[in-house]
Formats: structure tokens, sequence, C-alpha cells
């Protein structure tokens, strides 16, 4: 009971001074606070001794069971801290890493890799690995919802559509055991983890990455010129206009300004400059009664929409449409309408980092990131997955063909229809759209 203002009901013994009489009322409420944490829950209520107490003051409302309502506000309190406790002191056991982990993927059906939270009629690759990674217990569930959380990047964002056969992606997670096993038991088919390896604690896979390889895969009536080849499966790709597809793709090697190749990008601006290491078509093949062929395209980093532009005018200048200057001027200051070539094709096939191999690849506590024991893993799930998926869309849906026919509408200047859908589709969040190479990945 509370007598520091009702002293007149108080016991005989009670001081009459009123800074006293607040002085004892304070200890006496620290005591029977530490007596009541003191007290078991099943413990049976103590029997008051007799004394020179007060009656109750029938004014004080709630004052029988004000030392109950204490404890039972305290309970849950320290359950609460409890519980807790438990959840740290279980996650601490779980050993929290920084890996990369090994991907390849179809991006057939998806919006690109990257994640668009709160956009989920967008999928992308990344929701299905964050759900993927919660279900096998690798991170926590709020872990998913707050990508920041486990320090995740990607190292390079990939367009609609667009596949790989080597993306890397840096995060932290519980080592558990099997994780791999238990990452794909939760993944789609057409999805996997090939690979992990640790690495330093402040690896970030896009910042690391020296660079990417891209490959582009297309039926080779691409090449075939419009006014005296034939423009259908039955063309086949001769060794003189094999040597003229690579005498126009080596023509991009070295650094050069793409601001043309991009939208938005000024030819002033310093990031539209690009280095571009290797860059080549390799022999056709068959498949499927059509013949085939790969572009392949080693560089730094690439800009939205680069490499599909890039190999868009080359195919624009071997049917015929444009004079092989045309490319000289596109890496000018002037305004050049380039066309973009199918998503359909373009596959990320590995990243390069060559640099943090040689720092940290042989100090006897990091692996190298070269991935040569995953080598036969990538070329399976290519032949499995990602051809089959190209081949069999190009047949159906003809997208090649369909892009091909649009090209007497390029006048190749500022003008055209797809220079302004360029310009205007900017205006979409950049996370919906993707790119080549990640943006400025």
């Amino acid at each position: 009971m509370n007598w520091t203002n009702n002293w007149q009901t108080a016991p005989v013994s009670w001081p009459r001074n009123p800074q006293i009489r607040t002085t004892v009322c304070s200890i006496q409420q620290v005591s029977m606070a530490e007596h009541l944490k003191a007290v078991p829950v099943e413990a049976a209520p103590m029997k008051a001794e007799p004394g020179p107490m007060a009656k109750e003051d029938p004014n004080v409302r709630g004052s029988k069971d004000r030392g109950l309502k204490k404890w039972e506000e305290t309970e849950p309190q320290a359950k609460r801290l409890k519980n807790n406790e438990e959840d740290e002191e279980h996650s601490k056991k779980l050993p929290k890493r920084k890996i990369v982990l090994l991907m390849a993927y179809s991006g057939k059906g998806y919006h690109g890799m990257q994640r668009n939270l709160g956009s989920s009629q967008f999928k992308t690759i990344e929701d299905d690995l964050v759900s993927a990674l919660v279900q096998s217990g690798c991170i926590p569930e709020n872990h998913g919802e707050d990508m920041k959380k486990m320090s995740f990047q990607r190292c390079a964002r990939t367009d609609k559509g667009v596949s790989a056969a080597g993306q890397i992606v840096s995060l932290k997670v519980w080592l558990i055991d099997n994780i791999l096993e238990k990452i794909n038991s939760h993944l789609p088919s057409h999805i996997r983890i090939l690979g992990l390896k640790r690495v330093t604690g402040s690896f970030n896979s896009k910042n690391r990455c020296d660079a990417r390889t891209y490959f582009y895969m297309l039926p080779t009536f691409a090449f075939a010129h419009k006014d005296h080849d034939i423009q259908d499966e039955r063309y086949r790709l001769s060794p003189e206009t094999l040597e003229k597809v690579n005498q126009l793709l080596a023509g991009y090697k070295g650094t050069h300004n793409f601001h043309n190749f991009t939208s938005q990008k000024g030819p002033k601006e310093p990031s539209a400059r690009r280095y571009i290491m290797e860059m080549h078509c390799e022999a056709p093949f068959m498949r499927e009664g059509m013949e085939f062929a790969v572009i392949k395209i080693k560089g730094q980093s690439f800009m939205m929409h680069q490499i599909r532009k890039m190999i868009g005018l080359v195919i624009a200048v071997l049917k015929g449409y444009v004079p092989e200057s045309v490319m000289e001027r596109s890496w000018g200051e002037e305004k050049v309408d380039i066309p973009k070539a199918p998503g359909l094709g373009l596959v990320l096939e590995r990243v390069h980092f060559e640099q943090y191999n040689r720092r940290f690849g042989n100090d006897g506590l990091h692996e190298p990131l070269d991935w040569v024991e995953e080598e036969e893993k990538m070329t399976v799930f290519k032949e499995q997955y990602i051809y089959p998926t190209i081949i069999k869309t190009e047949m159906e849906e003809h997208s090649m063909t369909n892009w091909l026919n649009t090209l007497p509408n390029h006048d190749f200047d500022a003008g055209s229809q797809e220079a302004k859908a360029d310009d205007g589709n900017t205006k979409a969040p950049a996370s919906l759209k993707g790119s080549d190479g990640g943006g400025d990945h």
C-alpha cells in the first residue's frame, strides 16, 4: 500500500516528515520488487504477519492487485528476452561467412536477374534464388526481405529473357551441411547453383569483377545479304562471309565511345567510353536442321543494350542496309540510330576476377575464382537448358526473322522510331528493364 500521501491512515511508526516518508517508501518499493522477482511463479501466497498495518483504503483503486499486476507484466517480458537470447545463441552456433555462388539459368519467362521488391508480377531469377536460400536455412527470412542484410550483390544484371552459364553472386550465409544440395532442392531445374567458394569479408562481386564474357547465339541466315542470298534456314555460312563477320567484329576492340549503343548517354559523358577486349564469331554448327553460330565478346563492362546493338549494327552492314563506314560514325558525337538485335540468343558465359585471384587466390586461405572444376557442369547446363531453349524458341517464334524484317525501316539517324522508343523506354524503372551487362556492370 502506498502511504506516501495517505499518512493519516499509516501506522503509528510511519514518519511524519514528508521527505523522510518519500525516501522510506521508495526503499520499501524496491525491496518488494526484488522480493517478487525472487518468488517462483508456483510459490504459494505468503501469509501476512499481524502488525500495525492500516486498513485497506477503499478509495485507492486496484490496491489489492497492484503487486500481482506488476508480476504479470514482468513475466511475458522475461520470456520474450529469453526467446530472443535463444535465437541469437542458435544463430551464433552456425558460422556466417561471405561466399560466392556460381549460378546457371535459362532466362526465358523471367524479367531479368535483379529482384524487384513490390513488383510481384515481374518475376526474376533472384526471386527464386532468395526463396530457395530461405527455405534451405542458409539465411533468415528477414534477409530475404532486405537483401542488404546479407550483403547480396550480383555480378551482372541480365535483361529480360537473357540466360547465364556463369553468373556470380556474393552474399553472407550460414554454412549449413550439404548447402548446395539443399539450395538446389528448392530451385527449379532451369536454375542451378554449380559451385560455392569462400571469399574475403569485403568481397563485392560487381566491384571486384575485371571483365565479363557474353556469347550471342543466332541463326546464320542473319548474315545473308538481302539482295543475293537465301533468307531462311536453308542458308549456309561460307568461310568468306565468316571472315567478313570477324573483320567487322574486330573493329569494336579497344576503347570507344558507345553512347549510340545505349539510351540517355551523351557523347561527352565519360561513362559512355567502354573497353572491349575480344569479339569474334566461331565456326557454324547444325541444330535441328538449322545452322547456328556463336559470337563471343569480352569487355570490362557493358551498358544497357550495348551488346545487342553492337551485333545489330554488324548484321545491318552484312545484309547491305548500311555502309561499313557507319561503325566509325557511330563512335563520334553525331546521333546514330542503331538497330537492337533480339535478346533471345544473349547469354552471360562467365565473369573474370584476375586481380582478385592474383592477390588472394594463393594466400592459403582463399581459392582462386576460376571455376576450372565446374567447367564440365557449365557445359552440361548449356547443352541441356540454354541451347535447346534458344533453338526451340527461335523455331517456334521466329524472333530473328521478325526482327530482320524491321531493318528496312531504319534510316540510322536520330529520327527513327526505335531511337525514339529507346529514349521513351528509359523512363521505366531501370530495375525492371535490366540490361545486357547489368546497366553499368
